[in-house]
């Protein structure tokens, strides 16, 4: 069993930045492939970001690329989101998972794609 525990989030300002971090308990983290989501209200949970477990690949949905970005540090079990220039329309609770297999470079997007998901950290986004 997988658990995550994301931290980071907060209300900030149109144009600030945030980190979000999310660490994760057992040994095999480093062979997880991990992702970050995100749910508005009123709205389905949504893709934002994904990593491979090597680190080596990434994948961002169009609207964030060049501004987030995904990375984790195996040595201590955490995965970040670093999400710069937000946006009023980024305001959403955001949830890292965790799903274990897929090759070196494997990246996966779909909520059905992994088991493993976090209580979530509320990020909001004033005008």
């Amino acid at each position: 069993q997988v658990q995550l525990v994301e931290s980071g989030g907060g209300l900030v300002q149109a144009g600030d930045s945030l980190r979000l971090s999310c660490v994760a308990s057992g040994r095999t983290f480093s062979r997880y492939p991990m992702g970050w989501f995100r749910q508005a209200p009123g709205k389905e949970r949504e893709f934002v970001a994904a990593i491979s477990w090597s680190g080596s690949a990434t994948y961002y949905t169009d609207s964030v690329k060049g501004r987030f970005t995904i990375s984790r540090d195996n040595a201590k079990n955490t995965v970040y989101l670093q999400m710069n220039s937000l946006k009023p329309e980024n305001t959403a609770v955001y949830y890292c998972a965790a799903r274990s297999g897929g090759s070196a470079g494997s990246v996966y997007y779909t909520v059905e794609s992994y088991p493993y998901w976090g209580q979530g950290t509320q990020v909001t986004v004033s005008s």
